[in-house]
C-alpha cells in the first residue's frame, strides 16, 4: 500500500506486532498492520520550511483521510513491562494514577526480600553473580575489579553461601543511569512508538463474504499445535517499533517502569559488556571477566534465573510464576511435544542465538515430516510389493543352485534359497521408488537450505537484526601474551594491536593441516582394523557351535561389527576433541569467533570422518576387490577379502546406518540430560542430607543457580554438531535406508525437549547473546547436500543391484529390444547374474572341509558366485562377460547424468526461490518511509509543546528550527 493511496492513513501507532481490531460500526474498514525495525533520523536542523506552514498541511491532509486512533488508544492494552506480562491482574494503565503506584511500590519490597532476585533492600534487581572462594590467593585482583566496576556506577552486595561459607556471591545491579549510558553504547534497540494501522474502504459485497469465510472458520476445530495466546504474553519488544536507545531522545520510548524498560535478559547482557572492560590490574592487558575466569579469581560468573520453574498453581487459572516457569510449562513439559515453540519467549529468555538454534531445530523438524513421510511410503511400497517381486521370488525357489562358500575352510557351500529373507528384507530398500527417493531428498536438502535462508530473514526483521552487526571483537588473551612485543596499527580503530607475521600464521596452518591428516590416517587404521575383524570373524562364526550362529555367520559377523564400530567412534570422539582443541590453540586464531569457526570446522571434520568411514567402505568397497573363486585377493597374502552376501551388499549397510543411527542417538540423548541430571540429583542428594528435605526450598536463587551444571565450554557447539551429523545420515546414504529420515524425526521431537527442559531446569542460565545466522554450519549444511548428491548416486549405480536389473531387462531378458522393465521381464535375473566355478580349481587353502555330498549325495562338481564372469571351460576361463561391461558403462552413466539432473534442479530451486521474502521486502521498504514520518511527527508535537509553552510564559515564538 503506498504513502499516496486515497483510501489510507497513517493513524495511531499502537505496536510491532499488536492485534489487529476491528471496531464496531467500522466493518468497511480493513486494519492492516505494518512493521519496522529501522530508525532513520530526519535531520530537522537542515530544513528551512516554515513550522507554522507545516502545521497548515498537515491540517489540509488529515481532511481527505481516514484517521483511525484505536478508539483514542482505548481499544488495545497498554503496553506491558518485564514483569506485568505475567499476570493479567497487574497490567497497569497508562492514566493509572500516583496513588494506585504506590500501593504496588509498597508490596513490592517484602515479597522481593524473599525471593532470591532482589538486594537486602528488595529494590536493586539482581542482573549479574560473581563467585569466588576466600581461600583464593588471587585477593588483589579481585579487590580491584570490585573498586573498578563500583567506579563504573554498578552497585554491588555480598553474601556467603549458606553450604559453604568459603564461597561468596558478589551480587551485581545497574542501576538506571548506567543502563541507560552502554545501552545506547551498545546500540540495544528498544520500543518507542506504537503500531501503526492503516484502513482503506472496502466493497459490502467484500465484506460480507470475510464474515462468512470467518464463520466457517469459526466452525472448524483449532489447531492443536498452536500455542494458547492467553498463557503467552504478547512481547514488548514485538509489539512495538524498536530503535537504538539514545537518552537524548529518550521522550520518544514507551517507559513506564524504569525498572522493567530494559528486560532481564538485556540488563545481564549490559553488565557483562561492563565487566568485559573493567581493568583488574596495571597494564595494557590486565582487563576483563574472562581473563579473571581463566586464572581462577572467580570461579563462576552468570545472569540468574527468575525464580523457580515449579509453582503449585495452575498455569490456567493462576498464571505463570515467572517466565521461567512459563518457559517450562509451554516449552519443556514433555505434555506439549506437539505444539510450536514459544521462540519470541525463548529469544526474549536467553538471547537471540540461542532462539536461533531452536529456531533452526524447529524448522529442521518440520521439515522432516515431508521426507519422513515419503521414506516411510518407500518402505511400504517394498512391503506391498513383496510378494510380486520376481527376483525375491527366484531366490526363494533356487533350491538347485549351490553357492560357493563366503570364507576360506569353515564356510560350508549353501542353497541360494537359504537366502531367501535376505533378499526379502533387500527388496523393502532396493526397490523401483528408490531411485525417485533419492532425487527428492537431494531436492529436499537444497529446498531446506533456500527456506531456511527466507525463514531466517523473517526472525531476523521480527528480532531487530537485519542491521545489527557484531561488534569489533576483542583479542584473544592467548593471542596477545603470544604476540605482544609486536604491533600494527587496526585499520578500524587506529589503534595499536598485536600483529601476527604471515609466515608465522602460514607454518602454523600447515602444522595444524599435517595434524589433521594424520588423525584422518587413524581413522582409516581404526576402519582397517574393522575389516580385519570381520574376515577373521566370519570364518570363526562359521565353525561355531551353536547353529544359529553358524547359519547366519555373515549377519552375526557384521552386527557386531557394527557395535565394535561404535564403541570405538565414541572412544575416538574424546580423543579428537583433544586434538582438535590442540591444533586450534596451535593456530592462535586472533578472536574468539576465529577460534569457534576453526574448532568447530576441525571437529566437524574428525567426527564426520570418524562416525562415516566404515559406511562409506561398507557401502562402496565391501565384496568389490574380492577377485574370483580359486584367484581371490587377500590382505598382506593372508586374510581373504569378505564377501557380500548372496542377495548383496545393501543389507549390510542398513543394518550398519540402522545401529550407528540409533545407538549413537540414544547415547547423545543420555549425555545431555541424563549426566546433569546425575550430577544434579547428587547435589540435592548432599544437600537433603545435610540440611533436611526443607532446606534447599530456603535457598536463594543464586545459590540454587550456583548448584546447577553451567553451559559447556563450547557454548551450542555440541547440539548443532550432534544435528549437523544426523543431517549427514539423513541425506548421504538415504538412498540405502529409506527410513533415516524417520528415524532422525522421531529423535528431534525428543531432542527439542530435551534440550529446552536442560536449559530450564538443569543448566545455569546462560548470558544472553546475540547472532544473525547459525554461522558456519551452514557452510557445513550446503557442503553436505553437495555430498548427498554424489554418495546417493554412487549407491544406486553401485550398493545396489538397480542398474543390473535395468540392464537385464532391456538387453538380456525375456523384453529384450521391447521397451519394458515390468517384473515379467525379469524371469531369469537370478541365474543369469551367477557365474560358474569349477570346485576343482579352489586353491589348497581356500577349499572347504566340506564337499558338498549333502546336497546331492555325490560330491559337488560346480558352485555359484555373483560375479559376471566367463565358465570355467571358456576359452579365457573365468574372464569378464560382455553383459559385465555393459552394466559398467551403465553404472557410470547413470552417475553422470543423476548428479547433472539432480545438481541442475538444485540450481534452479536456488535461482527461483529468493533469500528475502517479498513482502517482508516491501514491508522493510514501506517501513523505512513510515519511520521517518513518525520521527518527524514526534519532532512536530514536541515544537508545539515548546510553542505553547513559551507563549504561555509571554516569550517570543520564531518560525525556525531549534
Amino acid at each position: 500500500m503506498e504513502a499516496s493511496s486515497s483510501g489510507s492513513t497513517i493513524s495511531s501507532v499502537t505496536g510491532r506486532k499488536a492485534k489487529t481490531h476491528q471496531p464496531e460500526g467500522r466493518e468497511d474498514l480493513q486494519v492492516n498492520q505494518l512493521e519496522t525495525q529501522i530508525w532513520i533520523k530526519p535531520d530537522i536542523q537542515k530544513t528551512d520550511v516554515d513550522f507554522s506552514e507545516i502545521l497548515n498541511a498537515i491540517q489540509e491532509i488529515a481532511k481527505d483521510v481516514n484517521i483511525f486512533f484505536d478508539e483514542l488508544e482505548g481499544v488495545n492494552s497498554p503496553s506491558k513491562d518485564d514483569d506485568s506480562l505475567l499476570h493479567h491482574g497487574n497490567l497497569t494503565s497508562t492514566s493509572d494514577d500516583a496513588s494506585r503506584l504506590e500501593v504496588v511500590g509498597e508490596e513490592v519490597p517484602d515479597k522481593n526480600k524473599t525471593n532470591g532476585l532482589y538486594f537486602r533492600d528488595g529494590k536493586c534487581r539482581i542482573d549479574y553473580i560473581l563467585v569466588y572462594r576466600k581461600s583464593n590467593p588471587q585477593t588483589e585482583k579481585r579487590e580491584v575489579f570490585e573498586r573498578n566496576i563500583r567506579a563504573e556506577g554498578l552497585q554491588m552486595e555480598k553474601e556467603s553461601s549458606l553450604t559453604n561459607s568459603d564461597i561468596m556471591f558478589v551480587k551485581l545491579h545497574a542501576p538506571w543511569e548506567v543502563l541507560g549510558k552502554y545501552a545506547e553504547l551498545m546500540n540495544v534497540r528498544m520500543p518507542f512508538r506504537r503500531k501503526i494501522y492503516y484502513l482503506h474502504r472496502r466493497y459490502k459485497f467484500m465484506n460480507r463474504i470475510e464474515k462468512q469465510i470467518s464463520r466457517f472458520r469459526g466452525w472448524l476445530p483449532r489447531k492443536p499445535m498452536k500455542l494458547d495466546k492467553e498463557t503467552l504474553p504478547d512481547l514488548e519488544e514485538n509489539d512495538c517499533y524498536t530503535a537504538p536507545f539514545s537518552q537524548q531522545r529518550i521522550h520518544h520510548f514507551i517507559i513506564h517502569n524504569k525498572d522493567t524498560f530494559f528486560n532481564n535478559a538485556t540488563r545481564s547482557r549490559i553488565v557483562h559488556h561492563i565487566l568485559q572492560r573493567v581493568k583488574y590490574e596495571e597494564g595494557k592487558n590486565k582487563i576483563g571477566l574472562n581473563r579473571l575466569l581463566s586464572n581462577g579469581s572467580y570461579e563462576a560468573a552468570f545472569p540468574l534465573h527468575e525464580g523457580s520453574y515449579r509453582s503449585k498453581n495452575s498455569i490456567k487459572t493462576h498464571g505463570a510464576e515467572n517466565h521461567r516457569h512459563l518457559l517450562y510449562e509451554c516449552w519443556a513439559s514433555w505434555g506439549v511435544w506437539y505444539k510450536y515453540q514459544p521462540l519470541d519467549l525463548v529469544r526474549r529468555y536467553f538471547g537471540e542465538k540461542i532462539g536461533l538454534y531452536f529456531a533452526w531445530l524447529g524448522w529442521y523438524t518440520g521439515m522432516l515430516f515431508p521426507a519422513a513421510f515419503i521414506g516411510l511410503f518407500v518402505f511400504l511400497y517394498g512391503v506391498t510389493t513383496l510378494n510380486h517381486c520376481q527376483v525375491s521370488k527366484e531366490v526363494c525357489q533356487a533350491t538347485d543352485i549351490i553357492m560357493c562358500p563366503i570364507c576360506d575352510k569353515y564356510c560350508p557351500f549353501m542353497r541360494l534359497s537359504d537366502s531367501c529373507i535376505y533378499a526379502k528384507v533387500t527388496h523393502l530398500f532396493d526397490n523401483g521408488a528408490t531411485v525417485f527417493f533419492a532425487v527428492f531428498m537431494a531436492v529436499w536438502a537444497t529446498v531446506f537450505l533456500e527456506f531456511w535462508k527466507r525463514r531466517r530473514a523473517v526472525i531476523a526483521y521480527d528480532w531487530d537484526l537485519i542491521d545489527w552487526e557484531e561488534e569489533e571483537e576483542e583479542i584473544r588473551p592467548q593471542f596477545e601474551a603470544k604476540y605482544s612485543k609486536k604491533e600494527r596499527m587496526n585499520p578500524i580503530s587506529g589503534k595499536p594491536e598485536p600483529y601476527q607475521a604471515f609466515a608465522d600464521k602460514c607454518s602454523r596452518l600447515i602444522v595444524s593441516a599435517s595434524g589433521i591428516f594424520f588423525m584422518i590416517c587413524v581413522v582409516i587404521a581404526a576402519v582397517f582394523g574393522i575389516v580385519i575383524y570381520r574376515v577373521v570373524t566370519v570364518s570363526t562364526f562359521a565353525a561355531f557351535k551353536w547353529a544359529l550362529i553358524r547359519n547366519n555367520s555373515q549377519v552375526a559377523t557384521t552386527g557386531t561389527a557394527v557395535c565394535i564400530n561404535f564403541c570405538i567412534i565414541m572412544l575416538l570422539n574424546v580423543l579428537y576433541e583433544k586434538v582438535a582443541l590442540f591444533l586450534t590453540n596451535l593456530e592462535q586464531p586472533r578472536t574468539e569467533s576465529e577460534w569457534e569457526n576453526s574448532f568447530t570446522l576441525k571437529m566437524f571434520l574428525f567426527q564426520f570422518v570418524n562416525l562415516n568411514s566404515s559406511t562409506f567402505y561398507i557401502a562402496f568397497f565391501l565384496g568389490r576387490f574380492t577377485g574370483h573363486p580359486g584367484a581371490y585377493l587377500r590382505l598382506i597374502n593372508r586374510w581373504r577379502l569378505e564377501e557380500c552376501h548372496p542377495s548383496g551388499c545393501l543389507i549390510d549397510l542398513c543394518m550398519q546406518m540402522g545401529i550407528i543411527m540409533v545407538l549413537k542417538q540414544t547415547w547423545n540423548n543420555f549425555m545431555e540430560l541424563g549426566y546433569p541430571l546425575i550430577q544434579n540429583w547428587w547435589t540435592r542428594r548432599k544437600l537433603r542430607q545435610e540440611y533436611g528435605t526443607q532446606g534447599k526450598t530456603s535457598f536463594p536463587q543464586w545459590e540454587k543457580d550456583y548448584n546447577l551444571q553451567p553451559m559447556n565450554a563450547y557454548g551450542l557447539f555440541d547440539e548443532y554438531l550432534e544435528m549437523i551429523l544426523q543431517f549427514g545420515f539423513t541425506t548421504i546414504f538415504v538412498a540405502a535406508f529409506p527410513l533415516a529420515p524417520l528415524l532422525a524425526l522421531l529423535n528431534n521431537i525428543i531432542e527439542i525437549r530435551l534440550d529446552a527442559y536442560k536449559f530450564v531446569t538443569q543448566w545455569r542460565r546462560p548470558l544472553a547473546s546475540r547472532a544473525k545466522d547459525i554461522g558456519i554450519w551452514y557452510g557445513i549444511l550446503e557442503g553436505i547436500g553437495i555430498l548427498s548428491v554424489i554418495t546417493n548416486a554412487f549407491v544406486i549405480a553401485v550398493t545396489s543391484d538397480f542398474i543390473p536389473r535395468l540392464v537385464y531387462a532391456y538387453k538380456y531378458g525375456p523384453c529384450a529390444g521391447q521397451g519394458e522393465a515390468g517384473q515379467k521381464c525379469m524371469i531369469g535375473y537370478v541365474n543369469a547374474s551367477l557365474s560358474v566355478f569349477l570346485v576343482s580349481d579352489f586353491e589348497n587353502r581356500s577349499e572347504p572341509t566340506s564337499n558338498g555330498s549333502e546336497f546331492s549325495g555325490s560330491p559337488l562338481k560346480y558352485c555359484r558366485y555373483r560375479d559376471y564372469r566367463d565358465p570355467p571351460h571358456s576359452p579365457v576361463p573365468y574372464g569378464y562377460t560382455l553383459q559385465f561391461w555393459h552394466v559398467l558403462a551403465a553404472r557410470l552413466a547413470f552417475i553422470i547424468v543423476f548428479e547433472h539432473l539432480v545438481f541442475c534442479i538444485k540450481h534452479l530451486i536456488s535461482y527461483l526461490i529468493p533469500d528475502l521474502p517479498k513482502d517482508l521486502r516491501d514491508r522493510m521498504r514501506r517501513e523505512k518511509y513510515l519511520i521517518q514520518e513518525m520521527m518527524y511527527e514526534a519532532e512536530l508535537e514536541r515544537l508545539q509543546k515548546e510553542r505553547k509553552e513559551r507563549k504561555k510564559n509571554g516569550k517570543s515564538y520564531h518560525n525556525e528550527w531549534p
